[in-house]
């Protein structure tokens, strides 16, 4: 490791920027960010691209975390992806011009990890990806795109499993490059974990009216869910009939929330289905954590619900988490099957899970050992 910043580092000071811009970046972040700023010499800075916005899904995320404001704000916005992409790239090669970094750390699979890493790179400034290596094998999402071209220009690659090294490896990219780090969200997860007790926990289920492990969490965003009226319209009728069974709360995303406005969808829905606006990380785990079991399209709920071994069902063909799958409390499901999956549920007959190797809450500190040169390049 002290080899590669012989090449690449510009001054004695480390000059290291952590790249965010949706809320799962936020969360990748944050054990990086105060791994960092314990170390001398390393000047580390928050680039905040924008690419979430709102309150509940950007700023309520740094107050949680006692993050502080980011160095820098790029103001990006929504917009098609090539706009937001476009918009991120004009907005950061600037800063980049200026500041000179001598690292970009960018996170997960987000439009702003594409951008920033390839304008880091063509200005000749040294790339890590954190959650590197995840793979679904299907081109027709955007997030599969991001992930292998950011992984194919970055200089350390950073993996949260085993599978993940073996895509890298298959794809050709070196060894050395490669880090078993393990899931830098658990870190964050274990984090909030420990910052809820009793008194939160049940003021939370008495706001929404639920029972602990007695009523089911919905998360749905992606682009194969809802953007389609028929599809959209299909799961909202499929959870406004299971709410007769188990209660179930829908803390809604902006873009759901949108399409079933722009389609004109009308449901009477049950009393027992709870709509609510995103919420605030804490409000969510709490959610999460107590609920009978998840339903979602979520990469990173599929993760925190194999840590916390709570039943979670992907409304999705594939995963670029497959150890969910094999080793953790995850099943994929689709409409065809989903109704039988749930009353196996329901019926007390749910998956088993293990919590994957490297999942401790110690992934933010492997990942700082390997950035500042202190790993002697081996293994983490």
């Amino acid at each position: 490791m002290a080899g590669f910043w012989t090449v690449h580092k510009m001054s004695n000071l480390l000059k290291v920027f952590l790249v965010v811009g949706a809320r799962p970046n936020f969360m990748k972040m944050s054990p990086l960010y105060f791994e960092l700023i314990k170390e001398k010499g390393v000047k580390t800075s928050i680039v905040h691209t924008g690419q979430h916005y709102d309150y509940e899904m950007s700023q309520a995320f740094f107050e949680e975390f006692d993050l502080p404001k980011p160095n820098y704000f790029l103001g990006a916005g929504s917009g098609t992806h090539a706009e937001q992409t476009g918009k991120i790239m004009i907005q950061f090669e600037k800063v980049l011009s200026k500041e000179k970094p001598d690292l970009v750390v960018v996170f997960g699979d987000v439009n702003s990890t594409l951008a920033c890493s390839v304008t880091a790179r063509k200005l000749f400034i040294p790339v890590a990806h954190v959650e590197s290596g995840l793979r679904s094998f299907d081109m027709t999402m955007p997030e599969e795109i991001n992930r292998k071209v950011t992984d194919a220009i970055s200089d350390l690659l950073f993996t949260p499993s085993k599978d993940a090294d073996e895509n890298l490896m298959k794809e050709g990219i070196s060894r050395n490059k490669i880090h078993l780090v393990g899931n830098i969200m658990i870190d964050s997860l274990i984090t909030i974990l420990e910052k809820i007790d009793k008194s939160y926990e049940d003021r939370i289920l008495q706001k929404f009216d639920l029972q602990k492990e007695d009523y089911v969490l919905v998360t749905l965003h992606r682009p194969s869910n809802v953007d389609s009226k028929d599809s959209l319209e299909r799961i909202l009728n499929f959870l406004n009939n299971l709410s007769q069974e188990a209660p179930v709360i829908f803390p809604m995303h902006p873009r759901t929330k949108r399409n079933i406005d722009k389609f004109g969808i009308k449901l009477v829905f049950n009393k027992k289905f709870y709509i609510s606006k995103p919420l605030k990380y804490r409000e969510f785990i709490v959610l999460e954590k107590d609920a009978g079991f998840v339903l979602t399209d979520s990469g990173g709920i599929q993760e925190e619900t194999t840590y916390l071994n709570l039943p979670c069902l992907t409304l999705r063909p594939n995963t670029e988490r497959p150890i969910t799958v094999t080793e953790g409390t995850n099943e994929l499901v689709d409409m065809g099957n989903i109704e039988e999956k749930v009353g196996l549920i329901l019926s007390g007959k749910q998956k088993q899970g293990k919590v994957p190797e490297l999942w401790d809450g110690k992934t933010g500190q492997r990942i700082a050992r390997v950035i500042t040169g202190h790993n002697n390049g081996g293994y983490c």
